[in-house]
Protein backbone atom coordinates (compact mmCIF):
# COMPACT_ATOMS: atom_id res chain seq x y z
CA UNK A 1 0.00 0.00 0.00
CA UNK A 2 3.03 2.28 -0.30
CA UNK A 3 1.48 4.11 -3.25
CA UNK A 4 -1.34 5.31 -0.97
CA UNK A 5 0.90 6.38 1.90
CA UNK A 6 0.67 10.04 0.93
CA UNK A 7 -2.52 11.77 -0.20
CA UNK A 8 -0.18 14.24 -1.90
CA UNK A 9 3.22 12.77 -2.86
CA UNK A 10 6.08 14.40 -0.99
CA UNK A 11 7.92 15.96 -3.91
CA UNK A 12 5.06 17.13 -6.12
CA UNK A 13 4.60 20.42 -4.27
CA UNK A 14 8.28 21.34 -4.26
CA UNK A 15 10.05 23.61 -6.70
CA UNK A 16 11.08 21.55 -9.71
CA UNK A 17 14.54 21.19 -11.18
CA UNK A 18 14.86 19.73 -14.67
CA UNK A 19 16.98 16.61 -15.12
CA UNK A 20 20.35 17.19 -16.78
CA UNK A 21 23.78 15.54 -16.88
CA UNK A 22 25.37 15.78 -13.46
CA UNK A 23 22.06 15.92 -11.60
CA UNK A 24 20.82 13.32 -9.15
CA UNK A 25 17.46 11.57 -9.16
CA UNK A 26 16.55 10.72 -5.57
CA UNK A 27 13.78 8.14 -5.25
CA UNK A 28 10.76 9.47 -3.39
CA UNK A 29 9.29 7.68 -0.39
CA UNK A 30 6.81 5.13 -1.68
CA UNK A 31 8.64 4.64 -4.99
CA UNK A 32 6.48 2.15 -6.89
CA UNK A 33 9.38 0.33 -8.57
CA UNK A 34 11.15 -1.88 -5.99
CA UNK A 35 14.42 -1.92 -7.95
CA UNK A 36 14.65 1.86 -7.55
CA UNK A 37 13.45 2.14 -3.93
CA UNK A 38 15.73 4.45 -1.92
CA UNK A 39 18.16 4.83 -4.81
CA UNK A 40 20.19 7.78 -6.00
CA UNK A 41 20.70 7.89 -9.77
CA UNK A 42 23.35 10.05 -11.43
CA UNK A 43 22.11 11.38 -14.78
CA UNK A 44 24.84 10.91 -17.41
CA UNK A 45 22.92 11.85 -20.56
CA UNK A 46 19.66 13.70 -21.10
CA UNK A 47 18.69 14.30 -24.73
CA UNK A 48 15.60 14.36 -26.90
CA UNK A 49 16.21 10.66 -27.59
CA UNK A 50 16.70 9.27 -24.08
CA UNK A 51 17.89 9.76 -20.53
CA UNK A 52 20.65 7.54 -19.20
CA UNK A 53 22.00 7.25 -15.68
CA UNK A 54 23.58 4.92 -13.14
CA UNK A 55 22.45 4.00 -9.64
CA UNK A 56 25.14 5.17 -7.25
CA UNK A 57 24.14 3.19 -4.16
CA UNK A 58 23.65 -0.40 -5.35
CA UNK A 59 26.89 -2.19 -4.58
CA UNK A 60 27.29 -5.76 -5.78
CA UNK A 61 29.16 -8.58 -4.05
CA UNK A 62 31.63 -8.82 -6.94
CA UNK A 63 35.11 -7.47 -6.25
CA UNK A 64 36.73 -5.46 -9.03
CA UNK A 65 39.90 -7.50 -8.42
CA UNK A 66 38.08 -10.64 -9.54
CA UNK A 67 36.81 -9.36 -12.88
CA UNK A 68 38.81 -6.25 -13.85
CA UNK A 69 41.98 -6.41 -11.75
CA UNK A 70 43.78 -3.81 -13.85
CA UNK A 71 41.40 -1.15 -12.47
CA UNK A 72 41.79 -1.95 -8.77
CA UNK A 73 44.24 0.87 -8.08
CA UNK A 74 41.95 3.42 -9.75
CA UNK A 75 38.55 2.66 -8.24
CA UNK A 76 37.61 4.13 -4.88
CA UNK A 77 36.82 1.96 -1.87
CA UNK A 78 34.78 -0.14 -1.58
CA UNK A 79 36.44 -1.76 -4.58
CA UNK A 80 33.39 -3.61 -5.84
CA UNK A 81 31.30 -3.42 -8.97
CA UNK A 82 28.15 -1.33 -8.59
CA UNK A 83 24.84 -2.24 -10.23
CA UNK A 84 24.11 0.79 -12.38
CA UNK A 85 20.64 -0.32 -13.41
CA UNK A 86 18.54 -3.02 -15.03
CA UNK A 87 19.47 -2.24 -18.65
CA UNK A 88 22.55 -3.75 -20.34
CA UNK A 89 23.87 -5.78 -17.40
CA UNK A 90 26.93 -6.78 -19.46
CA UNK A 91 27.92 -3.15 -20.08
CA UNK A 92 30.72 -1.69 -17.95
CA UNK A 93 30.55 2.05 -17.36
CA UNK A 94 33.30 4.03 -15.66
CA UNK A 95 32.48 7.32 -13.93
CA UNK A 96 35.31 9.25 -12.35
CA UNK A 97 36.16 12.43 -10.46
CA UNK A 98 38.97 14.36 -12.13
CA UNK A 99 41.71 15.93 -10.07
CA UNK A 100 41.81 19.70 -9.69
CA UNK A 101 43.43 21.64 -12.53
CA UNK A 102 43.06 18.76 -15.01
CA UNK A 103 41.73 19.99 -18.37
CA UNK A 104 39.33 17.34 -19.66
CA UNK A 105 39.63 18.72 -23.20
CA UNK A 106 43.27 17.60 -23.27
CA UNK A 107 42.41 13.96 -22.59
CA UNK A 108 40.45 11.98 -25.19
CA UNK A 109 39.89 9.17 -22.67
CA UNK A 110 37.63 11.42 -20.60
CA UNK A 111 34.23 12.92 -21.42
CA UNK A 112 32.85 15.58 -19.11
CA UNK A 113 29.47 14.90 -17.54
CA UNK A 114 29.36 17.97 -15.28
CA UNK A 115 31.63 19.79 -12.85
CA UNK A 116 34.46 17.31 -12.02
CA UNK A 117 32.48 14.25 -13.09
CA UNK A 118 33.60 12.40 -16.22
CA UNK A 119 32.94 9.31 -18.28
CA UNK A 120 36.06 7.12 -18.39
CA UNK A 121 36.89 5.25 -21.59
CA UNK A 122 37.22 1.66 -20.43
CA UNK A 123 39.78 1.02 -23.18
CA UNK A 124 42.14 3.57 -21.67
CA UNK A 125 45.25 2.83 -19.64
CA UNK A 126 44.32 2.43 -15.95
CA UNK A 127 47.76 3.67 -14.86
CA UNK A 128 47.17 6.87 -16.85
CA UNK A 129 43.72 7.26 -15.30
CA UNK A 130 45.24 7.00 -11.85
CA UNK A 131 47.23 10.15 -12.64
CA UNK A 132 44.11 12.05 -13.74
CA UNK A 133 41.42 10.92 -11.30
CA UNK A 134 40.78 11.27 -7.59
CA UNK A 135 38.75 8.07 -7.89
CA UNK A 136 36.17 6.30 -9.98
CA UNK A 137 33.36 3.77 -9.87
CA UNK A 138 32.73 0.85 -12.18
CA UNK A 139 29.07 0.18 -12.92
CA UNK A 140 27.51 -2.81 -14.64
CA UNK A 141 24.26 -1.94 -16.33
CA UNK A 142 22.45 1.37 -16.38
CA UNK A 143 19.03 2.98 -16.09
CA UNK A 144 17.37 4.39 -19.19
CA UNK A 145 14.18 6.33 -19.91
CA UNK A 146 12.45 6.96 -23.23
CA UNK A 147 11.58 10.54 -24.27
CA UNK A 148 9.12 12.05 -21.81
CA UNK A 149 9.12 9.01 -19.51
CA UNK A 150 11.35 10.50 -16.81
CA UNK A 151 9.47 13.81 -16.88
CA UNK A 152 6.22 11.92 -16.33
CA UNK A 153 7.74 10.10 -13.34
CA UNK A 154 8.99 13.39 -11.88
CA UNK A 155 5.54 14.97 -12.37
CA UNK A 156 4.01 11.97 -10.60
CA UNK A 157 6.32 12.56 -7.65
CA UNK A 158 8.59 9.52 -8.05
CA UNK A 159 11.86 11.50 -8.12
CA UNK A 160 13.39 14.58 -6.62
CA UNK A 161 16.09 16.22 -8.78
CA UNK A 162 19.16 17.67 -7.06
CA UNK A 163 22.72 18.66 -8.02
CA UNK A 164 25.40 16.02 -7.59
CA UNK A 165 28.63 16.51 -5.69
CA UNK A 166 31.77 14.71 -6.87
CA UNK A 167 31.90 12.95 -3.50
CA UNK A 168 28.52 11.32 -4.20
CA UNK A 169 30.07 9.14 -6.91
CA UNK A 170 32.90 7.80 -4.75
CA UNK A 171 31.13 7.80 -1.37
CA UNK A 172 32.55 5.33 1.21
CA UNK A 173 30.73 2.11 2.05
CA UNK A 174 29.40 3.41 5.38
CA UNK A 175 27.61 6.39 3.82
CA UNK A 176 23.81 6.42 3.48
CA UNK A 177 23.83 8.30 0.19
CA UNK A 178 20.08 8.80 -0.01
CA UNK A 179 20.04 10.24 3.50
CA UNK A 180 23.08 12.44 2.86
CA UNK A 181 21.62 13.92 -0.34
CA UNK A 182 18.24 14.59 1.29
CA UNK A 183 19.83 16.20 4.37
CA UNK A 184 21.55 18.87 2.27
CA UNK A 185 18.32 19.87 0.47
CA UNK A 186 15.84 22.58 1.53
CA UNK A 187 13.18 21.69 4.05
CA UNK A 188 11.14 19.53 4.32
CA UNK A 189 13.36 16.99 2.51
CA UNK A 190 15.85 16.51 5.39
CA UNK A 191 12.97 15.19 7.49
CA UNK A 192 12.69 12.21 5.15
CA UNK A 193 16.39 11.31 5.11
CA UNK A 194 15.75 8.16 7.19
CA UNK A 195 12.62 7.07 5.35
CA UNK A 196 12.74 3.26 4.81
CA UNK A 197 12.74 1.67 1.38
CA UNK A 198 9.63 -0.27 2.40
CA UNK A 199 6.94 1.81 4.12
CA UNK A 200 5.68 -1.31 5.89
CA UNK A 201 8.92 -1.27 7.89
CA UNK A 202 8.27 2.18 9.30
Amino acid sequence: MAEYFYADRLFTALERTDPAPGMLLVAAPGMLSPEFARTVVLVLEHTSEHTLGVILNRRSDIAVANVMPEWVDVVAAPQALFIGGPVGPQAAIGVGVIKNRIDVAEHDELTRVANRLVYVDMHSDPARMQELLDGMRLFVGYAEWEPGQLEDEIDRGDWYVAPALPSDVIAPANVDLTGDVLRRQPMPLPLFSTFPANTDDN
